[in-house]
């Protein structure tokens, strides 16, 4: 599939949001949240030392550590470089406001939501890593990966021909969309296991570590019981594309999908007995932005799909 420059920069930007994803747990699960004090600087600084000592003076030497502060720093960099791309998507996307306004739409809500994940990555820091805030700027990050998978896919629906009988495409496309809403709820759980989580460890004495998640009670059991309403409907939808789809491109979604929520489930099962290991935490994040990524991506190619009058 030949893809033009739009097309090109707007993959990358989706490619770099999930990356920034997987900074930003990465930052969250070695609590590197604070390595910078304050934003936009850090430290006061446009470009953090790597010794206390040359900490400005206004600065407790205490709350520098060299390894969480460069994390945050990079994380920041990240950012900094996804909303130029996400400028540079929306410009290269005023060749589409006539032809396509659904690409130009999309491509300035994204400009827009970036703006707004800019402005809110400097109220988590000014709020100390304010657990709702947080969960926020996650599920901002969410909607912009959306956001642009949708403008990327509305600049290349016509390279994607896929037929499917009526009765096929209308069980597809239930399925597909009720798995996607019923992830979202699941990441809603999620972010407040975490919330809980961190409670814990912000005690001035903490319960040990391993003890954390069974102590949370029951929204860590709605959790982890909901695991299974996804895992049925990942199910039906793996079952329905496998063996009732002759697309080969459908067929790999969804086994792609049914992989991702194994993954999900196993590293949740690792989180909860084997005391929160940081890499799960990464994983298991990264793993539902895929996931959600390559849910939306399958209910766009259904609701594109044509209808074969004489398919069964």
């Amino acid at each position: 599939m030949k893809l033009n420059t739009y097309q090109k920069v707007a993959l990358t930007t989706v490619g770099a949001v999930i990356f920034l994803i997987f900074i930003g747990g990465l930052v969250r699960a070695s609590g590197a949240g604070l390595g910078c004090p304050d934003w936009p600087k850090c430290f006061g600084m446009w470009i953090p030392p790597t010794t206390a000592s040359d900490l400005p003076s206004q600065f407790d030497q205490s709350q520098f550590n060299v390894i969480k502060t460069w994390t945050e720093y990079i994380n920041r960099l990240i950012g900094v470089v996804i909303g130029l791309l996400i400028t540079a998507t929306f410009i290269l996307s005023f060749r589409y406001r006539k032809q396509n306004n659904a690409v130009f739409h999309s491509s300035g809500a994204a400009f827009v939501l970036v703006i707004i994940q800019g402005w809110l990555g400097g109220r988590v820091v000014a709020t100390g890593l304010d657990e709702w805030l947080i969960t926020l700027h996650m599920i901002l990050a969410m909607f912009i990966m959306m956001t642009l998978i949708f403008a990327v896919f509305k600049a290349s629906e016509n390279q994607f021909v896929i037929t499917l009988s009526s009765t096929k495409r209308r069980w597809f496309l239930f399925t597909s969309v009720v798995l996607l809403a019923i992830t979202f709820l699941q990441l809603g759980f999620g972010t407040q296991v975490r919330e809980a989580i961190d409670v814990f460890k912000n005690m001035d004495t903490s319960p040990p570590r391993e003890n954390w998640i069974s102590q949370i009670g029951f929204i860590d059991n709605l959790h982890r019981s909901f695991s299974w309403v996804v895992l049925l409907a990942g199910g039906v939808l793996f079952y329905l594309t496998r063996w009732h789809s002759q697309s080969a491109l459908i067929i790999k979604l969804g086994s792609w999908i049914f992989g991702l929520i194994l993954l999900q489930i196993a590293t949740g099962i690792g989180l909860y007995y084997l005391g929160i290991p940081p890499l799960y935490q990464v994983v298991h994040l990264v793993g539902v932005a895929l996931l959600i990524a390559l849910e939306f991506v399958l209910v766009l190619m259904l609701v594109k799909a044509g209808v074969n009058s004489t398919a069964t």
